[in-house]
């Protein structure tokens, strides 16, 4: 039941007028990993945009109505979201897919029996569900920022990139909102420089900016991969990245990703290194389920042997 507080309830599943917030409580299913669950939307260590701590998960959203800032907090058993600003009503609405309440589980066992590495940890992890935000740049940004280069990179240049544009986000918290695509695509591309974005990055960033309205009016992972990929300097690992958390896309396989095709194959035939085509390969027999597969690989730690220096860290912005 959504109730907007200090407005008179209805009956059940009835909405009511927005105040400054709105709660609405969930149930969530047994065994159910909250944190493991909320966390993949963070940008790890600090977000400026959202963060967990003790009293559950903050984000700061732009969704069609407003700004808004969302509260997950774990209550007897249940979930309570409380949406907080002009968006509070639509972030509200949206908990349980944010929550990863709407991802559909059924017939994944009978597809993760088909090995016994992956049965044994769609076990283990068979509370963690893949939350589905509905808002696309946010996403989108990240995963841009997150091409060629290491993670703490691109994450260094995500932080920079909020506080750069980021506006104070409804609620009690310091968060920020995510940067506006209106404001990223009148932004000169070296502008993104001091924030350790090199000019390739930055004009797909542009781009994409410039057309996000279509791109967030898409109506599933399917239409927003093709419109993806068909922008310069969006390609599938960059679709795959973006989807996977907008629509909760259990299927989007990042191809073109550094290290997930060695861990596939070593972990589901115990080759130590591994080609796009025979990641693919590996994975079909989970279709319709591969990028969960290869999450699951991720939260059991497997990963194929190393060989070689690590990746080294840079910064554009020194150059």
């Amino acid at each position: 039941m959504v109730r907007a507080i200090g407005v008179p309830a209805g009956g059940p599943g009835e909405w009511h007028s927005c105040a400054v917030t709105v709660t609405r409580r969930l149930t969530p299913p047994e065994r159910y990993a909250f944190e493991r669950t909320v966390r993949p939307l963070l940008v790890p260590k600090h977000d400026p945009c959202g963060l967990v701590r003790e009293d559950g998960f903050w984000l700061a959203m732009r969704t069609p109505d407003g700004p808004a800032t969302l509260h997950l907090a774990r209550e007897a058993g249940e979930l309570v979201a409380t949406g907080h600003g002009p968006g509070g009503c639509w972030a509200a609405d949206r908990a349980d897919a944010i929550a990863g309440l709407r991802d559909d589980v059924s017939g994944f066992p009978a597809l993760a029996a088909r090995h016994p590495l992956v049965g044994r940890l769609a076990k283990t992890f068979s509370g963690v569900r893949l939350p589905a935000t509905g808002v696309l740049f946010p996403r989108l940004l990240r995963a841009i920022l997150e091409q060629k280069v290491t993670g703490k990179e691109a994450h260094r240049s995500y932080r920079a990139v909020c506080r750069h544009f980021g506006e104070p986000a409804p609620g009690p918290l310091a968060l920020v909102l995510p940067p506006d695509p209106v404001a990223v695509a009148a932004t000169a591309y070296w502008a993104f420089h001091p924030f350790g974005v090199e000019q390739r990055r930055t004009q797909a960033l542009l781009r994409a900016a410039q057309v996000a309205a279509r791109l967030e009016r898409c109506a599933d992972a399917a239409e927003a991969t093709v419109r993806l990929t068909a922008l310069p300097g969006i390609g599938p690992w960059t679709a795959a990245e973006t989807v996977r958390h907008t629509y909760g896309d259990p299927d989007a396989v990042s191809v073109g990703d550094f290290h997930i095709p060695n861990t596939v194959a070593f972990a589901l035939a115990g080759e130590a290194r591994g080609t796009d085509e025979r990641m693919l390969e590996l994975l079909e027999p989970f279709r319709g389920h591969r990028g969960r597969v290869c999450d699951l690989l991720a939260m059991g730690g497997i990963g194929a042997p190393k060989f070689g220096p690590r990746m080294p860290l840079r910064s554009f912005s020194r150059f």
